[in-house]
């Protein structure tokens, strides 16, 4: 999915920093909003770290929804960093709320117990080690501070009427990923990082984006949606000779088919989890 650019060492990000992409990334952070943040609750922090901030998609989202709130942004990627920069500037009730650093998640230029919450959305699929950033993370966490992880299970993806150029290209996505050094089904393993990262009170939750007859409206939103999200790794694909431009035409083709389908069904889950520093 991806909120952000690898917060982590240098290796071939999958999305791309295109001035496409980075709107993209504004519009799955709407689109996704409401059902990442269904159950989080910073009520009673102040000092909120969020890693991987990438274009400030999320952290409008956090700062409208908790007003008590001071987010302090982590990103390695000054063009993200950047993009965040400028869609936050255009919100002046923001004013005040929030910084951005450029930084390594692996190596936080902040005191210990300098936050209280701690933030992290598609980020740590992106990078090659997240052991390292959680124990950055908590480094920098007073105790019983909360800490929300949301992340990918790239092998729940169903799309219906089965499309074999989609299928391939998923495949091939999640290679890529895989090969370059990130892991598009770390959303699975949150539980065991976390338990191993000395965090306590870990809890999971499997949230899904389900969509057929019942909200077709919805469904095709979403469709169209993954579309772009497919797309916006096309090129690294066909230069790293993952898939073909047929292929890529073929997901194209099968895309808009499916979400013309009176009978489609879109299936994803993803994983978040929370867990509390003592």
């Amino acid at each position: 999915m991806s909120d952000t650019s690898s917060s982590c060492s240098d290796f071939p990000y999958l999305h791309g920093f295109s001035a496409t992409e980075q709107a993209r990334l504004v519009k799955q952070a709407r689109l996704a909003e409401s059902t990442i943040f269904h159950n989080i609750d910073y009520s009673n922090a102040q000092r909120l770290l969020e890693v991987g901030s990438g274009v400030g998609a999320q952290t409008e989202i956090l700062l409208r929804r908790f007003p008590d709130l001071h987010a302090t942004c982590v990103d390695l990627n000054e063009a993200q960093l950047d993009a965040a920069r400028a869609n936050l500037d255009a919100m002046p009730w923001l004013k005040g709320r929030y910084e951005l650093h450029q930084a390594d998640a692996t190596n936080l230029p902040f005191e210990p117990r300098a936050f209280d919450a701690a933030f992290l959305c598609w980020v740590l699929e992106h990078v090659p080690s997240p052991a390292r950033v959680l124990n950055e993370v908590r480094r920098v966490l007073a105790p019983g501070s909360p800490v929300y992880i949301t992340e990918v299970m790239n092998s729940s993806f169903l799309l219906d009427p089965y499309s074999p150029n989609v299928w391939r290209y998923w495949m091939a996505f999640n290679d890529f990923q895989y090969d370059s050094g990130g892991d598009p089904f770390v959303g699975a393993k949150l539980g065991n990082l976390l338990l191993a990262g000395g965090f306590r009170d870990v809890t999971t939750e499997v949230k899904t984006f389900y969509f057929d007859n019942r909200e077709p409206a919805r469904r095709k939103t979403m469709i169209a949606f993954w579309e772009e999200l497919l797309l916006s790794a096309a090129d690294q694909l066909i230069e790293a000779g993952k898939v073909t431009q047929d292929v890529v035409d073929g997901m194209r083709r099968e895309m808009h088919q499916v979400q013309n389908d009176p009978n489609a069904v879109f299936f994803y889950a993803f994983v978040q989890a929370r867990a509390v520093v003592y």
